[in-house]
């Protein structure tokens, strides 16, 4: 089977070619820190990079690695291009294909990466994200529990907080990777039932809990995640969701309930201290937050290097 031209979804891809992207990923970081240049033999490649949401790290980590791999990017944001206002996407898609060599959105509605992945037929689109998925994401956050805990395999993984893109994208890692997913958050505040479907049909053996009680869903977690209670164009629920997400929050009694010392801590930033997590979890001795941050760039560049 062909690996995909996108990287729109985890789920598009089978196991084997992203195990491959991780092996990359923590191969060439290897190499980074041994001082050897990751340039290709055809340098010059440029990615297109389209926000329509600010970041820190998406924006960072992708120039960063396009750059270490011999080519550069170009930033464009809404105000150039009017996706699917000004100028429709399929024709934005067009254009960009004849003066790039791919594209990296990171946008609201999930159909907008999908428009330009159906368009662009001949350079590959990557999901920085959406508000439906945030692929490259999860993959930084599957080679930070490979580097930390040995391996991905059997690993009991709690993600605690909103059924948002990260629970939605872990998910589709729990289709493809052979750990177990817990997802643990208040009724009425669960990932998209029709990823959850998807899910099932590529794996039927899949390892999926979704469970309520914090407690209950921490005991014997190898690895406690959890992300902002309300997200980028929720602002306006933000004072409601903190009193109904309080007793998700990610603290040290909580850690404590996992009943193991060696469990680590994860978090996709930006961290909203004092909500989802507390400064003695994100700045304490099982927390790998900034190995994480930092693994966004070595994920996607080998994304990036399989893709271009």
């Amino acid at each position: 089977m062909a690996m995909p031209k996108d990287f729109i979804s985890i789920a598009d891809w089978n196991s084997d070619d992203l195990v491959r992207i991780l092996e990359l990923a923590m191969d060439q970081k290897r190499r980074l820190k041994k001082g050897e240049h990751l340039r290709g033999e055809k340098p010059g490649k440029v990615l297109a990079v389209i926000f329509h949401k600010p970041s820190l790290r998406t924006r960072v980590s992708f120039e960063v690695a396009i750059t270490q791999l011999g080519g550069s990017s170009l930033y464009i944001t809404d105000k150039e291009i009017g996706l699917g206002s000004r100028e429709a996407p399929q024709d934005v898609a067009r254009v960009l294909e004849r003066y790039v060599d791919g594209i990296m959105i990171r946008t609201f509605a999930h159909e907008g990466a999908l428009t330009l992945a159906r368009n662009a037929t001949s350079i590959p689109v990557i999901n920085g994200l959406t508000d439906l998925l945030h692929p490259c994401q999860v993959m930084a956050d599957l080679q930070t529990i490979w580097e930390h805990k040995g391996g991905i395999e059997d690993q009991r993984i709690v993600y605690l907080g909103d059924g948002n893109n990260m629970a939605n994208s872990w998910i589709n890692a729990a289709a493809r990777f052979p750990f177990e997913l817990v997802i643990c958050n208040p009724s009425g505040y669960e990932p998209d039932p029709s990823v959850l479907e998807n899910a099932r049909k590529i794996n039927p053996n899949l390892r999926y809990e979704n469970i309520n009680d914090p407690a209950q869903a921490v005991d014997g977690a190898d690895v406690l995640y959890t992300d902002v209670w309300a997200s980028m164009g929720q602002e306006d629920e933000a004072a409601a969701r903190k009193e109904i997400f309080k007793p998700y929050q990610v603290n040290q009694s909580l850690l404590e309930k996992t009943g193991k010392k060696d469990s680590i801590v994860l978090h996709c930033l930006p961290a909203h201290r004092g909500d989802e997590i507390t400064d003695e979890v994100i700045d304490g001795p099982q927390s790998v937050v900034f190995d994480e941050a930092e693994n966004r760039m070595h994920a996607q560049r080998a994304i990036l290097t399989l893709v271009m």
